[in-house]
């Protein structure tokens, strides 16, 4: 059951898209705020309960400059964490104003597999410091100006305005993980109304490009459901694998920003 950390990786990664056809954020109005909460349940095969995954958002201080600290956290649970036991964390510390990280710390745990890392972003520079815990190693890597980790790339592309994307649009983003400056492409492929445990939601489909091979069906085998409203929270992720599926469906939630927009049937 190694494959349930997939679902926790997408919720973290989904939407690694558009800095060439997004604009600056505004430091203002902000589609997420201090106390917003997300919890996730994860099912694999539309059955079997594996796992939850929470996101969380607080405001700090760094350098006398506002911040937000943001959270997500992974654990497998029930007869799955039997087998395969999941325990992850990801921290993103990034600006206001720019909603550019100045830290990620990852620290997982999966199956006995562990990585403990924090990265420090000086923008100034186009530096990033790897501190390695694990292994007691501290490397420099060269970056691009414009670069997001793991975790603030999805909060990044919250805060865009997403309404003005057309169906079949492709655009991309870079992100700094594992070392690297990865791409990653993401495809709109439409809006939809989805049935929720909440109600029912108008959302923005997309579809990210991975690659195919161990663990997906096909290079387009994972779609995403964002609220189609001004909080554009995640509600939905499937993702086809070579045995099986993996879901994730937002289960509860609290402080958001903005009034989610649901649709009650009369």
């Amino acid at each position: 059951m190694k494959k349930i950390n997939i679902i926790l990786f997408l919720l973290f990664s989904t939407f690694m898209f558009g800095q060439t056809s997004l604009p600056t954020p505004k430091a203002t109005n902000f589609a997420f705020k201090d106390g917003e909460w997300l919890k996730y349940r994860m099912s694999y095969s539309n059955a079997l309960n594996a796992g939850f995954s929470t996101m969380s958002v607080s405001e700090v201080y760094n350098d006398g400059k506002e911040a937000f600290h943001i959270t997500g956290e992974g654990k497998s649970t029930g007869i799955v964490s039997l087998f395969f036991k999941v325990r992850d964390e990801y921290q993103t510390y990034m600006y206001k104003e720019s909603l550019k990280p100045y830290k990620f710390i990852r620290n997982i745990n999966e199956g006995g597999y562990t990585k403990n890392k924090e990265i420090v972003f000086n923008h100034n520079e186009k530096k990033a410091t790897v501190n390695n815990i694990k292994h007691n190693t501290v490397e420099d890597y060269s970056i691009p100006d414009e670069i997001q980790d793991l975790l603030s790339t999805l909060y990044y592309l919250r805060n865009q305005d997403l309404s003005k994307l057309k169906e079949g649009e492709e655009i991309s983003i870079k992100m700094f993980f594992d070392q690297e400056v990865n791409d990653f492409k993401l495809r709109m492929i439409g809006r939809e109304i989805i049935k929720t445990k909440f109600g029912k939601f108008k959302t923005l489909k997309f579809r990210p490009l991975v690659q195919s091979g161990r663990v997906f069906k096909e290079q387009e085998s994972v779609t995403v459901w964002i609220s189609d409203d001004k909080n554009k929270v995640p509600l939905r992720i499937k993702a086809s694998l070579a045995i099986g599926s993996l879901r994730a469906d937002l289960d509860q939630f609290k402080g958001l920003a903005h009034p989610f927009n649901i649709i009650f049937d009369n």
